[in-house]
């Protein structure tokens, strides 16, 4: 139910039912491999038959993702006519590698500062991910420089996953919410002022990723 909740925040329109149903189940596997690392690897040869190699307990979350992904790059092709896989399990790699950065600083007892933290997290937090699914549900796929932009990450992806980011933060670090507010300050001012330029986004996406912003306030403050 919370993973529908977010997406529905993230795309409310009925029209675009097929994206939220989409969406919701690619919320759901992020909050399962929150805990699985080391995946990265397998992830980026996308082959289904190097499920021996793997650990048991690895094989199943696997062989879930590497499923729903296929079933959404499937179903984008059918309907629009995009062969979108790359982009999307170029995705979910990142965001594993990010996942497994945290783990590493974890084992190894590393608090990093936290602009390094940062420049890992807003990537965890799935923002980015969740941003690249949609564009691609909304029934986008064809304008090079959008998926340039998509690929390097363009700011207006990047601000709304910070936000997003400093939120859920905020519940966990409760003696320095003042200093975390003045940090989601700026990243709206960022954003406002960055998120727009260089992109030729239509204003449906565009109000996707500004809806995560606002949902994460929601969630967590």
């Amino acid at each position: 139910m919370e993973s529908f909740f977010c997406t529905v925040g993230m795309v409310p329109e009925p029209q675009f039912s097929n994206c939220t149903m989409f969406l919701t189940k690619t919320i759901k596997l992020v909050t399962i491999l929150d805990d699985v690392y080391g995946t990265v690897d397998e992830l980026e040869l996308w082959d289904v038959n190097i499920l021996n190699d793997l650990p048991d307990y690895m094989k199943s979350c696997f062989l879930a993702l590497y499923n729903t992904v296929n079933e959404i790059a499937s179903d984008i092709l059918k309907e629009q006519g995009e062969v979108v896989l790359p982009y999307l399990t170029n995705a979910w790699a990142d965001l594993l590698k990010a996942f497994l950065q945290e783990a590493k600083w974890s084992y190894q007892e590393q608090t990093p500062k936290f602009e390094e933290y940062l420049e890992n997290a807003w990537m965890s937090v799935s923002g980015p991910l969740q941003l690249i699914h949609a564009y691609f549900l909304l029934g986008h796929g064809r304008a090079k420089e959008e998926l340039e932009c998509l690929e390097k990450y363009h700011n207006l992806l990047r601000w709304p996953s910070v936000i997003f980011r400093l939120c859920n933060d905020i519940a966990s670090f409760k003696s320095a919410r003042e200093h975390m507010n003045k940090l989601i300050d700026e990243a709206w001012k960022k954003m406002n002022r960055e998120g727009f330029e260089g992109c030729g986004f239509d204003e449906v996406f565009i109000a996707t990723a500004l809806n995560i912003a606002r949902l994460s306030h929601c969630l967590y403050q």
